[in-house]
């Protein structure tokens, strides 16, 4: 049985779908401004992860994810870069996309822009204030929250106290064109200026909250099963999508309510309204992508993952010490899949029966996700599957070692397990390797020629029995971080 930590109730409980069998995510997407950062990465990971495992579990699911193009924010960075809002948008659009697919993120089935749905924004807004939900204020259309009995549910928040602290928050003139301070609005009065759409109320863009409501319910239907996006969503976004939408159709919004914690830089929230953060793709630069996947799974989503880095003299990031050793576990999983790759045919043998370190994995991550998406237990179960194939490898590599078929297959699913449910180890593990020992190589001031012609030069030295010399070169490039093995096959060499 799948259960999530549900917001709306405040406890754990069973996702409940409309249709058995079929399952209907929707996921706040970025406004796109600007690239992706870190924050942004582990909220999508988080949830390209509960759709994996949904999916695995048998279930068929139409992910919705959408993407914000008409925004204040846009419309600002647009002017400040004499750049069109659309260009700068789409532009951005791009960028993040792309940067979720190299976070190993799959594409949602339906990615909907706010620019594609302002006919379904109108008809919303006019149904709310057909329905007395809305009104008209000098071309702004606002909500009142006082028509919606239950503001506040999702946030457990009283309304009274909202409303309280809203008028302290509002200068005049907002005040004055509201009939209460907690009234959000639905269509906002453009500026003279300013891009804007035109509308029933003038020409303006709609208000932040109500682009979801309308793309959520047009690909979904009136009552989603499950809605996803970062705990700073509650409120007010998530809470006036409720009011919203449930004003509008009558019927309830969502079953179920995720939300994932924040990625915290010195006990702070990473945003760009704070320029705390880093942005994914500049990490990509220092660490292997899936390191910073990895990274995402290590806390469990609902809690604050906090970030660290180190900096030199001048105050220049130097490193990410925990998406580093992030990245060692993911270099060890490949390491372990090119082992098992190297098992020579003739020593794989039919008898024999795996054992249950190799077998367990897909149960192992199956019931760690059904409670509560635990990340940190799956990620677990995997390293104890690691230790467990790199044993059999080291028996099959003994003198006149055998590995049993049925361990051998064991770990060759295991492998697809990692794969399909954590998105983990899809590369090829030698080009994988090679590309993480050569950039920490060339952070030495290294090239692999450098290095193999040191290790050319040292199996000279070995032919000509000057072992003194050949022991010089191997202590000169350890000391630059570069460890040699040799096999016997040849010395090969990696970097730490």
């Amino acid at each position: 049985m799948i259960r999530f930590h549900d917001t709306l109730s405040g406890e754990k409980k069973p996702l409940s779908l409309k249709v058995e069998g079929e399952a209907g995510v929707y996921v706040c997407g970025p406004t796109v401004y600007d690239y992706a950062h870190l924050g942004h990465a582990r909220c999508y990971v988080v949830y390209d992860v509960l759709i994996r495992h949904l999916r695995e579990s048998g279930l068929n699911v139409k992910y919705v994810r959408n993407i914000t193009d008409i925004d204040d924010k846009i419309l600002k960075r647009s002017a400040e870069n004499g750049e069109e809002p659309t260009a700068l948008a789409e532009r951005f659009t791009a960028a993040f996309q792309e940067d979720m697919r190299i976070l190993g993120c799959a594409d949602p089935d339906v990615e909907p822009k706010v620019s594609e749905h302002l006919e379904g924004i109108f008809e919303m807004v006019q149904t709310l204030i057909d329905k007395g939900h809305a009104y008209e204020s000098d071309g702004d259309v606002y909500f009142s929250v006082e028509s919606c009995k239950d503001y506040g549910k999702l946030s457990h928040r009283d309304l009274e106290q909202m409303l309280s602290g809203a008028s302290g928050r509002l200068d005049e003139n907002q005040t004055s064109r509201k009939k209460n301070a907690a009234d959000f609005a639905l269509w906002k009065k453009g500026k003279e200026g300013v891009e804007g759409w035109d509308s029933p109320w003038g020409r303006g863009r709609p208000g932040w909250h109500i682009e979801c409501s309308v793309m959520s319910t047009a690909h979904l239907g009136p009552t989603l099963d499950l809605h996803g996006g970062g705990l700073d969503l509650v409120f007010p976004h998530h809470e006036n999508e409720i009011a919203q939408a449930e004003c509008a159709t009558g019927q309830p919004f969502c079953d179920h309510w995720v939300h994932n914690g924040f990625v915290q830089v010195d006990g702070e929230k990473m945003a760009k309204s704070v320029g705390n953060f880093f942005t994914a793709r500049e990490l990509f630069h220092r660490v292997l992508p899936e390191a910073i996947r990895f990274f995402m799974m290590t806390v469990h989503y609902r809690s604050p993952l906090n970030l660290d880095w180190t900096l030199d003299d001048e105050g220049n990031v130097t490193g990410f010490p925990q998406i580093e050793e992030a990245e060692k576990r993911v270099e060890y999983l490949y390491q372990t899949r090119r082992r098992l790759n190297a098992v020579p045919e003739k020593r794989i043998i039919d008898s024999g029966i795996a054992p249950r370190e190799l077998t367990g994995l897909e149960k192992g991550i199956s019931e760690a996700f059904d409670d509560d998406l635990n990340m940190p237990i799956a990620v677990a179960r995997v390293s104890e599957f690691l230790k467990a194939v790199n044993e059999a490898c080291d028996a099959a590599m003994k003198k006149k070692g055998k590995l049993p078929k049925a361990s051998y297959e064991a770990a060759l699913a295991g492998f697809a397990t990692i794969e399909t449910r954590l998105g983990l180890g899809t590369a090829d593990p030698e080009t994988t390797l090679n590309t993480v020992r050569d950039r920490r190589a060339a952070a030495r001031g290294l090239t692999p020629a450098d290095v193999e012609a040191q290790i050319e030069a040292r199996a000279n030295a070995r032919a000509e029995k000057n072992f003194e010399q050949a022991d010089e070169i191997r202590k000169a490039l350890s000391e630059k971080g570069i460890e040699l093995h040799d096999g016997p096959e040849g010395t090969t060499w990696s970097a730490v």
